[in-house]
């Protein structure tokens, strides 16, 4: 077995694809796009590259054979931002030999370490704004929209290769029904209406989608600043990662809350395309795009991936009431099932509304660190 630094064209073509070596056709894992994956570990095509580095490493058999990956990752927009001199690893991937697995830890921490980076954490991929974590608990479920799934061997590979567990993420599972939840939320909206008199909600309007996406940047990067692992999005990766949803968004699951000309709250749903990716195996075309077109059609299930109000307007309502517009719309259009995630284990706040919303923790992350 050895351990290769990925850098020609044929080995990123290896690394992009080997996890298809790794899930069986019955596994709950969902394929990604091929190009979506290319994009983001692209230093030219992704603008999170612009404040960060990578490593990519594949390991191979005596018989040339891919048996893993890693990603060794520097971002220092987080080293800034968090004080915290630290690295990650990324889009591991690997068969269930534990050899091999510490050999990748190793080399992606000792590249950290020639960089000058003596901590590491991860799964991160490739950021704390990206999928994170190995799935913890949750096997048999696959994974919502931009959320990821992983083996359970992958924690004793893990843990075998000496790294701990620092964090658990929390997803929760929510029936989208017409019940006491409606009339529950009503009665707090209806206070706390009366207490924002300059408090306004609506829903993102194609016509104005630049103006919104400038208010979620600055809701974004101001309501979420102290959370575990918040790093700040550059207006490039904003713009980015926008332009791409832009085509995939349901504009009345996503709602603005503003004081005035004060963006102050969001609340972002988005329908769970892994109900359509699920069929696609990676590719979009040239058949792709015609299943893309059908199965998009028949999409049920939301997930709802951000929540928050700047703090000088926190506990004054302004969530309930953005819940409120939130499921009514949702009930109206007809979907049936939204995933809350990810929950930090200490944000009790955000447990609790999610309990009160009849919400129940179904999935379970890990994050480790070195």
């Amino acid at each position: 077995m050895i351990i290769v630094k990925a850098g020609n064209k044929d080995q990123m073509n290896q690394f992009v694809k080997f996890p298809w070596k790794i899930y069986s056709k019955s596994s709950k894992w969902v394929p990604p796009l091929i190009c979506d994956v290319k994009r983001i570990i692209s230093e030219n095509k992704n603008p999170f590259w612009l404040h960060a580095r990578r490593q990519l490493f594949l390991a191979y058999d005596g018989n040339n054979n891919v048996v893993g990956r890693i990603a060794a990752i520097i971002d220092y927009n987080y080293i800034s931002f968090q004080d915290d001199k630290c690295g990650f690893f990324g889009f591991f991937e690997c068969i269930n030999d534990a050899q091999i697995a510490k050999a990748l830890f190793c080399s992606a921490q000792e590249w950290l370490n020639e960089q000058g980076i003596k901590k590491m954490i991860g799964p991160m991929n490739p950021s704390t704004n990206d999928e994170c974590g190995f799935l913890l608990e949750g096997f048999d479920i696959p994974p919502s929209f931009m959320m990821p799934y992983s083996p359970k061997y992958y924690l004793n590979l893990a843990e075998q290769s000496g790294l701990k567990k620092v964090k658990e993420l929390y997803a929760y599972n929510m029936d989208v029904s017409a019940d006491s939840r409606v009339k529950r939320l009503e009665r707090v909206v209806e206070m706390a209406k009366k207490k924002l008199t300059g408090l306004k909600i609506r829903t993102v309007r194609k016509n104005s989608y630049e103006e919104d996406l400038k208010a979620a940047i600055s809701i974004y990067n101001r309501a979420w600043e102290k959370n575990w692992g918040f790093v700040p999005w550059s207006d490039e990766e904003f713009v980015s990662i926008a332009s791409k949803l832009k085509m995939i968004i349901d504009p009345d699951m996503i709602v603005i809350a503003t004081i005035g000309e004060e963006p102050v709250g969001m609340l972002i749903s988005l329908p769970d395309y892994n109900q359509v990716l699920k069929k696609l195996n990676g590719k979009l075309f040239p058949f792709g795009i015609f299943k893309f077109l059908h199965y998009r059609k028949k999409i049920d299930a939301l997930r709802l991936m951000v929540m928050g109000v700047v703090k000088e307007y926190r506990h004054k309502g302004i969530e309930a009431i953005m819940y409120e517009r939130g499921l009514k719309n949702a009930l109206r259009i007809g979907y049936k099932h939204c995933e809350l995630s990810w929950v930090l284990d200490d944000n009790i706040m955000t447990q609790r509304t999610a309990e009160m919303m009849s919400g129940r923790i179904y999935k379970k992350y890990a994050v480790y660190g070195s």
